[in-house]
C-alpha cells in the first residue's frame, strides 16, 4: 500500500517504494534490452549502450512520441516532471508499453527552492537519493570537461604573456595564438547556484609571482548552462560529440579570428571526460516503468531538453515515449520544436500542456506565490474570476503548440486547493478553444489518477499532424529572433543593445551562420522578458542585451532581459532541511 502523499513527504514515499522496486536487470529485461547493452550502476540504475541498441533495433518502427510542456509557471513550478511520470504510469495502467525521458536535476535547484525534479507524490522516479545527488556522474563530467577548456585557455594566455615566440615553441611546441584577453566570452561552471561567483577576478598574483595565472575578469555559470551540456543534448553519437567539442569558441585573437578548443588542443581531452556521460541513464517510476535520464534542465538559460540519444533509444522500445521540455511552451517547447527536432529528425505525435489553477490565478492577478512561505488567500479560496482571467496565458500557449502543427492536450494538474467550479472553468475555456483537456490526479493517485490524461494523449496521437518549423535556418539570424519574439512570445518587435547588435553581425558573417540554431535566453516567469508581466502581455518589445556563440553545439544564444546564467541561492534554501540518518545512512528531506 503506497503512502498517502497528503500526509507524507516525497522522500518518505520514495523510500517506501524503493523497498519494492525492480532490479535494473529485471527492468531492462522487461524492456527488451540485452545484458550487454546495460551497464549497471549498483542494483537499480544503469547506463545504456545506445549505439549497440540502435544498431540492433534500427529497423524497428518508432513508438508514439509525446512532448510535455507547460503554461508560464509560478516560482513553485507546476509539475511538468510529475505529469511526465504520471502520464507514463497512466499509459502503463492502460496496458501500453511506455517510457519517459527527463532531465537530470541540477544541484542548484535541489539544494535551493524547487527540489530534485524527480516528480512528486505517487508520480516519482526512483531511487530518489542517488538520482538527486550526483546520479551516474554526467554533471560532474560536464563540469570537468568545460573547466578543462578554461584551464587550457587561461594557462595558454599566461605562457604567451611570459615567453617570446621562440621560447614558447621551444618549451611547449606551441605557436602563439595571440589571444585577445578582452574577447574571452566563456567562464567557469559549477554545480550549484552561487551569485557570489557571477563576476570575479582570476589570476591575482601573490608575493610578486608572475606564474599565478593571467589576471582578468571572469565568471561562473551554473553547469547546466554550459555549452558542453548543449552538446550532450544534441549529439547523435560519440563521433558527433568529438567533432562538436572541437568547435567550441573560447575567445578571439587580436585580429578577431575565433580561438577554438581545437586550437588549444584540448578538445580530445574534454571529450575523454564525456565517454560515460554520452550514455543515457536508466531508472524507473514508482510503478515500475522505465525512465531515461539524460542532459539537463533550465530551458530559460540553456537548451533544457532531454537528449536526442535518449529519445531515439526509447522510441525503439516503447509504444509511447514521453519526453519533457523545460518551463513553458514559449521556452522549452519552442526549443524542442525548432532545435531538438531539427537535430534529431524526429516528429512528435502530440504535446501535453500542463496547467494548474494556481498558475492561472497568478496570471489572473493574484499575488505571485513565494517558495517557503504560506500561499496567499487567493490560492486557498475559490475565485473563478481569477482563473478565467489567467486563461489568457493558457490560450496563448495552446496557440504556440498549434503553430507547430501538432495536437495539444491540456492537462489540468490537480491540487488539493482546486475547486470543482475552478476546474470546470478551465475545462470550458479549453474546450471552447477546440483543445483536448484532461483532469489528472496523478500526484495523489499515481497511474490510476492519470487515466483520463492517458486516454486523451492516445486519442491525440491518432490525429493527422502537420509538424513544421517556425523558420528556415537559412533565414538571417535577426529575422529568426524576430519571428520567435513576435509569433511565439507576442512581442511587437525586438530591440538590441549595441553589444548584441555587433556580436550578431559578426556571427552572421560566419560561413556556418545558416547552420546555427537560435537558442533564446529569457525569463521563464513571463511570456515577455520582464518577469513581472503576467498573463499574455501586449504592447511590449523584446530587449536583447547580449549574444553568445555556441559553435560546438551549433547555436547562437540571444540573452534577453536581465536573466543571469548563474542563478542565486535564496534565503530559504532546501539544504537547510536535508540531512543524513547516521544509523541507516539514508538521506532525509529531499523533495
Amino acid at each position: 500500500m503506497a503512502l498517502d502523499p497528503k500526509q507524507h513527504a516525497d522522500w518518505e514515499i520514495a523510500r517506501e517504494a524503493e523497498a519494492h522496486m525492480k532490479t535494473i536487470e529485471q527492468l531492462a529485461g522487461e524492456m527488451g534490452l540485452e545484458p550487454k547493452e546495460v551497464f549497471p550502476y549498483g542494483h537499480y540504475m544503469a547506463k545504456i549502450d545506445a549505439p549497440a541498441l540502435l544498431r540492433r533495433l534500427g529497423d524497428r518502427p518508432n513508438g508514439k512520441y509525446v512532448n510535455v510542456t507547460a503554461i508560464t509557471p509560478t516560482p513553485l513550478g507546476e509539475g511538468k516532471s510529475t505529469t511526465t511520470i504520471g502520464l507514463v504510469q497512466g499509459l502503463g495502467r492502460r496496458g501500453k508499453k511506455s517510457s519517459a525521458a527527463i532531465r537530470q536535476p541540477s544541484g542548484g535547484p535541489t539544494m535551493g527552492v524547487k527540489g530534485s525534479a524527480a516528480g512528486g507524490g505517487l508520480s516519482q522516479c526512483i531511487p530518489l537519493t542517488p538520482y538527486s545527488l550526483g546520479f551516474t556522474g554526467d554533471l560532474n563530467a560536464i563540469c570537468n570537461a568545460h573547466n578543462l577548456g578554461m584551464v587550457a585557455l587561461t594557462s595558454r594566455m599566461q605562457h604567451e604573456r611570459n615567453y617570446d615566440d621562440e621560447k614558447l615553441e621551444r618549451l611547449s611546441g606551441m605557436k602563439r595564438l595571440d589571444i585577445d584577453p578582452t574577447s574571452v566570452r566563456m567562464g567557469w561552471v559549477m554545480y550549484f547556484c552561487c551569485q557570489a561567483l557571477r563576476n570575479i577576478i582570476i589570476g591575482i598574483e601573490g608575493d610578486g609571482r608572475s606564474n599565478d595565472g593571467f589576471m582578468m575578469r571572469s565568471r561562473f555559470d551554473i553547469a547546466v548552462a554550459s555549452e558542453v551540456m548543449s552538446i550532450l543534448s544534441v549529439a547523435r553519437d560519440l563521433k558527433d560529440m568529438r567533432e562538436r567539442m572541437g568547435r567550441i569558441v573560447m575567445a578571439s585573437d587580436k585580429h578577431g579570428r575565433p580561438i577554438t578548443t581545437a586550437d588549444l588542443e584540448v578538445d580530445g581531452a574534454m571529450t575523454a571526460w564525456m565517454i560515460e556521460a554520452i550514455k543515457p541513464s536508466l531508472i524507473q517510476t514508482i510503478e515500475g516503468q522505465p525512465v531515461f535520464v539524460h542532459a539537463g534542465p533550465f530551458a530559460n538559460i540553456a537548451l533544457g531538453q532531454s537528449s536526442v540519444i535518449a529519445d531515439k533509444v526509447a522510441l525503439k522500445l516503447a509504444d509511447y515515449h514521453v519526453t519533457e521540455s523545460g518551463f513553458g511552451a514559449d521556452i522549452g517547447f519552442e526549443k524542442f520544436w525548432n532545435l531538438k527536432c531539427r537535430y534529431s529528425g524526429l516528429t512528435p505525435d502530440a504535446s501535453v500542456l500542463v496547467a494548474t489553477v494556481r498558475a492561472l490565478k497568478s496570471h489572473g492577478g493574484a499575488p505571485v506565490p513565494v517558495a517557503g512561505r504560506p500561499l496567499p488567500d487567493e490560492y486557498r479560496t475559490e475565485n473563478v474570476g481569477l482563473v478565467e482571467a489567467g486563461c489568457a496565458n493558457l490560450l496563448h500557449h495552446i496557440g504556440i503548440i498549434r503553430m507547430a502543427g501538432i495536437s495539444p492536450v491540456v492537462c489540468i494538474n490537480a491540487f488539493a486547493t482546486d475547486t470543482p467550479a475552478e476546474i470546470a472553468a478551465v475545462r470550458r475555456i479549453c474546450e471552447s478553444a477546440g483543445a483536448r483537456v484532461a483532469l489528472s490526479t496523478h500526484w495523489e493517485h499515481g497511474g490510476d489518477g492519470a487515466l483520463e490524461l492517458a486516454d486523451a494523449v492516445m486519442d491525440a496521437c491518432n490525429d493527422t499532424n502537420s509538424f513544421r518549423p517556425l523558420y528556415e535556418w537559412n533565414t538571417p539570424i535577426a529575422d529568426r529572433i524576430e519571428q520567435i519574439a513576435t509569433k511565439v512570445y507576442g512581442a511587437d518587435g525586438v530591440d538590441y543593445s549595441p553589444k548584441a547588435k555587433k556580436i550578431m553581425a559578426e556571427i552572421q558573417q560566419r560561413p556556418d551562420a545558416d547552420e546555427l540554431g537560435v537558442c533564446m535566453v529569457k525569463t521563464q516567469y513571463s511570456l515577455s522578458d520582464n518577469p513581472m508581466l503576467k498573463g499574455a502581455p501586449k504592447g511590449w518589445r523584446l530587449h536583447v542585451r547580449d549574444m553568445l556563440l555556441y559553435g560546438g553545439a551549433g547555436m547562437v544564444v540571444p540573452v534577453a532581459g536581465d536573466i543571469m546564467l548563474m542563478p542565486g541561492t535564496g534565503s530559504r534554501p532546501a539544504f537547510r532541511r536535508i540531512d543524513v540518518d547516521v544509523e541507516s545512512g539514508q538521506v532525509t528531506g529531499l523533495f
